[in-house]
């Protein structure tokens, strides 16, 4: 008996000590200089930590996707960390020659501001477009609460889904960090000679509605602006409208209306290619497709988990 409970102290502590440097450790990798590699390691066992820890209910499966989401955005960041050193390998020419292909000789996105917008102004289905743009920040996540709120069944699969997608994403941004249109039209590569130049409509509208909270919102939020391939927004909500789908949600139609909606946002400000959505969508099916796949995995992991946590309260 003695020894059983030395046994489920022990477990606990290392379980805290885990969840604690999960936490800790994207707070203070500038600080202490941490690699990376061992900041993303340690804050991705922080969510496994919690489990152990904790019995499970709605609160801890809470607590489990924003610690996931906390360990995301620390290597989401973390290319950006020193921006020149990320400047020196951002790829800016290979989405232009792909869009350039793909829209005949000038880019969607030129196409599409040259055809439709007029500069200095911003019309009604513009600014459609960019709340769109603003209001992705919930949809992923929004989509998740619903299910743990509506559809609890589906929570575990569809959960693990988006946040698959989110971090699977990471590979790209990591291996090859690629510019947005916004940005390779202030490296003259969107220059073709004629006019109006692409503007980058988002920050234009954000600067006018916002105000003075513009400049400190978008850098709260900006995190990485060379991070654009996939295009984690589209390929986020395309996800997101797939797991609606499989739970039989009646909000499944409007969730694949806004993923459309956000695909066109996304090339017509500026803000990714339609090489990224095209990457961004094939992320998505990947994931949707391996499920399947990766199940058995999944089911052995949590089959392990949830013995340490047997073990934590015996």
């Amino acid at each position: 008996m003695l020894g059983r409970v030395r046994r489920s102290t022990a477990i606990r502590t290392v379980a805290g000590v885990v969840l604690a440097a999960g936490i800790a450790a994207p707070l203070v990798r500038r600080r202490l200089k941490l690699r990376p590699p061992v900041v993303t390691a340690t804050a991705s066992l922080a969510p496994f930590a919690l489990c152990v820890l904790t019995p499970r209910s709605p609160r801890r499966d809470v607590g489990v996707c924003l610690l996931q989401m906390w360990a995301y955005l620390a290597t989401y960041q973390m290319p950006n960390d020193d921006p020149e050193a990320l400047e020196r390998r951002v790829k800016v020419a290979y989405p232009v020659k792909a869009d350039r292909a793909i829209g005949l000789g000038t880019t969607p996105t030129l196409r599409l501001q040259r055809a439709l917008t007029r500069p200095g102004s911003f019309h009604t289905y513009e600014k459609v477009l960019v709340w769109s743009h603003w209001l992705w920040f919930l949809f992923p996540h929004g989509t998740v609460a619903y299910l743990l709120l509506r559809r609890p069944e589906h929570f575990a699969r569809g959960a693990a889904q988006v946040y698959a997608t989110f971090d699977l994403g990471l590979v790209g941004y990591w291996a090859v960090p690629t510019a947005p249109p916004w940005y390779a039209a202030r490296q003259g590569l969107m220059d073709d000679g004629r006019t109006p130049e692409l503007r980058r409509m988002m920050v234009e509208y954000g600067e006018h509605f916002w105000r003075s909270g513009w400049a400190p919102l978008y850098g709260f939020l900006g995190g990485n602006p060379l991070a654009a391939m996939p295009s984690l927004h589209f390929a986020t909500s395309v996800t997101a409208a797939h797991v609606l789908t499989d739970s039989g949600a009646a909000a499944a139609p409007v969730a694949w209306m806004y993923a459309a909606t956000l695909g066109v946002a996304l090339v017509y400000l500026g803000e990714h290619y339609v090489i990224d959505l095209v990457a961004g969508l094939s992320l998505a099916e990947a994931v949707r497709g391996g499920t399947p796949r990766v199940a058995p995995v999944v089911h052995e992991l949590s089959r392990a988990v949830q013995a340490l946590e047997r073990r934590a309260r015996a």
